[in-house]
């Protein structure tokens, strides 16, 4: 078969844009040519100054949980078996769909390596509130401040005990960032570490966003519970987003947790999604340690 120079030069090129797409999916360094090393060190200094920073501040945290139940309804006989310690705190405090809204003023306080949550209470489904020391409402899942999460994945300390890979390139809010897989070795054991996988600050080394692995979830025994009364797969998302920055340190701008579960065919259904922003940051203190 005898191919002309347009068609040859289109298959060329066809033929380079395919290696690449195989090369990225493969897992493979991106063509940048990104040092893993020197990233890994760049997000140990960052982490080491996170958890040595003294901080004060307060912000606006606004939850929207949507719930639903219908399966569990069309099907009584699926409502879950579990009368754990840690029921209420996670799944059963309501049976019922909808969406639930909440407002706090939110105060976190770090000094000398403790840290603390204060939540006052402002909204609560629209209405006006005002509940000092409040806990959260939320029905299905309970969650703690993703600030220190960095610290788990690429402290110095934690580096030793993970394997890394570059798993790819984005662009987050204007910067270029590279995702990075991190999970523990072989013979670790995975119950004492968070893992999943980072978008990191190609240049400075900051952690703009964290996606957790499932498995790391709190009590996920209940959700596997419920996945095989389903005769589905449970898939649990969780992901934050570090966008706020105050002298050169990123805060949460935003959670989201998504109870998922899978059929045969790999279709998933919704039960629940939990989303969490934080906006109209005040700033009291934030004292970085320089080296």
């Amino acid at each position: 078969m005898i191919i002309g120079k347009a068609t040859r030069r289109t298959i060329e090129v066809v033929s380079t844009i395919l290696a690449a797409a195989l090369s990225l999916s493969a897992g493979e360094p991106p063509a940048r040519g990104i040092d893993l090393g020197s990233l890994l060190e760049k997000a140990a200094e960052y982490c080491r100054k996170l958890e040595s920073a003294a901080l004060d501040f307060v912000c606006r945290e606004e939850i929207r949980e949507k719930i639903d139940v219908s399966l569990d309804n069309e099907r009584p006989d699926l409502r879950l078996n579990y009368s754990g310690p840690d029921y209420k705190a996670y799944i059963g405090r309501r049976e019922k769909s909808g969406t639930f809204t909440y407002v706090y003023d939110y105060q976190c306080v770090r000094k000398d390596g403790g840290l603390r949550e204060t939540r006052t209470l402002i909204e609560d489904n629209g209405r006006p509130a005002n509940q000092r020391n409040a806990k959260l409402k939320t029905s299905v899942f309970v969650y703690t401040t993703a600030l220190l999460g960095p610290v788990g994945l690429f402290g110095r300390n934690v580096q030793r005990d993970f394997e890394y890979r570059i798993s790819g390139e984005e662009t987050m809010n204007g910067r270029p960032a590279v995702i990075i897989e991190a999970e523990p070795k072989p013979g670790t054991i995975k119950s004492k570490y968070l893992y999943g996988k980072a978008w990191i600050d190609a240049d400075r080394g900051d952690i703009l966003k964290i996606e957790w692995d499932e498995s790391r979830v709190g009590r996920s025994d209940i959700f596997k519970q419920r996945g095989k009364r389903y005769g589905m797969s449970p898939r649990i998302t969780i992901r934050s987003e570090f966008r706020e920055e105050k002298n050169g340190l990123r805060f949460p701008s935003e959670q989201i947790l998504e109870e998922a579960y899978l059929d045969k065919k790999r279709r998933p259904f919704v039960r629940s999604t939990t989303r969490v922003t934080y906006t109209g940051f005040k700033f009291f203190t934030v004292e970085v340690e320089i080296k």
